[in-house]
């Protein structure tokens, strides 16, 4: 598979660190295209697609070098998909830059609840007028309300607040509350409400390869017992 704007993110990161990253499994050889043990590489299946609409992922500091990280499923999937780390002094100018694009309208992906009074509100992706531009603040859920109070320059942007309804299948680390969704789940979603429907399939198919391959690593994850006792859920 090609590098992507992710995995470029995570070795720069990787480069300014000034002691080891040792996220949980570290001890594990993994490829470092999709980060997943050698033995369930799923680099060969990584299929890109097109969408009229892209995503700008702005992750919290060591959120690229995670391997549980499923903002690197969109951008395996859509390659135009930006990727910049979240400073809350000095952002980016290159981000910057990219969502003052005039191509583009962005949009903060967000629950509308932390949208102050007064503040442009969408419960779906509009269909009409310029390519979205999705901005997605990806972290930890205390990490994502930082980076949304204590970005400034995403102040003047519409919130995208999306409503999914199915439950969320992630299981990869534990939800700070019930109903809500990982970064790909939410992507693939709004793909599908945006009309991008072949990229949405191909995202949702891929985040399910990759949470199979990262589970089957996993034998004592709590997800197995539960598959293994279905009376009990």
């Amino acid at each position: 598979m090609s590098e992507n704007a992710v995995l470029r993110l995570r070795a720069q990161r990787l480069a300014r660190a000034t002691r080891p990253f040792l996220a949980r499994g570290n001890r594990v050889i993994r490829c470092q295209g999709c980060l997943l043990p050698r033995k369930s590489c799923l680099c060969a299946t990584i299929h890109p697609q097109p969408a009229r609409n892209r995503f700008c992922l702005v992750m919290f500091d060591t959120e690229p070098m995670k391997p549980s990280n499923t903002g690197r499923l969109i951008a395996d999937i859509l390659p135009d998909t930006l990727a910049f780390g979240w400073s809350r002094t000095e952002p980016d100018p290159a981000l910057l830059a990219a969502v003052a694009d005039p191509a583009w309208q962005p949009v903060v992906v967000f629950p509308a609840s932390y949208a102050d009074a007064g503040r442009p509100v969408h419960f779906s992706p509009p269909r009409e007028g310029k390519p979205l531009l999705f901005i997605m603040l990806d972290g930890t859920w205390t990490e994502a309300r930082k980076m949304f109070r204590k970005s400034p320059w995403l102040d003047g942007f519409p919130v995208m607040s999306l409503n999914v309804t199915t439950p969320s299948r992630y299981t990869l680390r534990e939800a700070h509350g019930e109903g809500q969704h990982c970064t790909a789940e939410v992507a693939a979603e709004l793909l599908a409400q945006a009309g991008d429907q072949q990229a949405a399939t191909a995202l949702h198919q891929h985040f399910e390869q990759f949470r199979h391959a990262y589970l089957a690593g996993k034998p004592h994850h709590p997800i197995h017992q539960q598959e293994n006792h279905p009376e009990n859920g």
